[in-house]
């Protein structure tokens, strides 16, 4: 469960944007999202493998 504290006075949409923040670190809908469709495990390591090699890039052209 979700509790975001909000100060007496504060703006309701502050709080609002405090929540929808929350949520989506919580990752919920992304797992809902995945949970739609299934996905092959070749199909999934092979995304993985993508995702590394692009961080892997990132990093490399950072130094």
């Amino acid at each position: 469960m979700i509790v975001v504290p909000v100060k007496e006075g504060e703006n309701i949409e502050r709080a609002l944007k405090k929540f929808k923040r929350k949520f989506e670190r919580t990752g919920v809908v992304k797992e809902l999202r995945a949970r739609q469709q299934f996905d092959k495990p070749s199909v999934l390591k092979r995304l993985a493998r993508e995702r590394a090699a692009y961080v892997q890039q990132l990093r490399s052209q950072e130094d």
